[in-house]
């Protein structure tokens, strides 16, 4: 593999952070994570924006003309990017709070310049590509994937400790839900939607009602979607 640098990444968030000390843990020169505002060296080859996908026009726009200069968007074209020579990568995976990533294996769409997928092989993600028609298809999905999954678990946290249950009893039935997930796919279904079993729903239901009457929409919704 061809060697890639100097390389500046712009945002010192979970991404920015964990980019940058993959990238070196890989042998890469890496400058930052700078902060928003900061100017990359004189020296940079590539700019990475690792920033809010409404700050990256912006940040773009405060690079000079010279580097290749890339975002970090899933659901943003290479537009915001001005007249730079761009590039994307989006890593399919969210950054743990408190430890580094393993981006090993982890997909990352990647467009535009092919220093992306370079990139994305250096830390050992497989480059995938996305048509821009299809970006905000793939930002929902990872989105559900990985945010709606937290706030399921989280409202399921709340209705669990009415009963006594905690996170942690919780944690191996999540754990092996995905797990069974990733091999079945929705073939993985349990429960009494699966069994036809009509009263344990409605008894579900009723305990919502009376004491996480906020959840009782959301329960009812996920019947809906489960059981087409």
């Amino acid at each position: 593999m061809r060697e890639i640098g100097p390389i500046a990444i712009v945002g010192a968030g979970r991404l920015g952070t964990a980019i940058a000390a993959a990238l070196r843990a890989a042998g890469a020169e890496v400058a930052g994570p700078l902060r928003r505002g900061e100017q990359p060296g004189p020296d940079a080859a590539v700019v990475l924006l690792c920033v809010p996908d409404g700050a990256i026009a912006d940040a773009a726009a405060a690079v000079p003309p010279g580097p290749l200069v890339g975002h970090c968007s899933g659901a943003s074209t290479l537009e915001p990017l001005g007249s730079h020579v761009g590039f994307s990568l989006h890593p399919l995976m969210t950054i743990p709070v408190g430890s580094a990533p393993d981006f090993g294996g982890v997909a990352c769409a990647v467009a535009g310049h092919p220093v992306a997928a370079e990139l994305a092989r250096r830390l050992g993600m497989r480059p995938i590509t996305v048509a821009d028609e299809d970006r905000a298809a793939y930002h929902a999905a990872a989105s559900i994937a990985s945010n709606f999954l937290v706030v399921l678990e989280d409202a399921a946290e709340r209705v669990a400790l009415t009963a006594g249950v905690t996170r942690e009893d919780l944690l191996p039935l999540v754990r092996a839900t995905v797990e069974n997930w990733s091999r079945l796919g929705p073939d993985a279904l349990t429960g009494p939607l699966v069994r036809g079993d009509a009263g344990t729903i409605s008894r579900h239901r009723a305990a919502l009602r009376e004491r996480a009457p906020e959840l009782l929409a959301v329960y009812d919704a996920m019947v809906e979607v489960a059981g087409r």
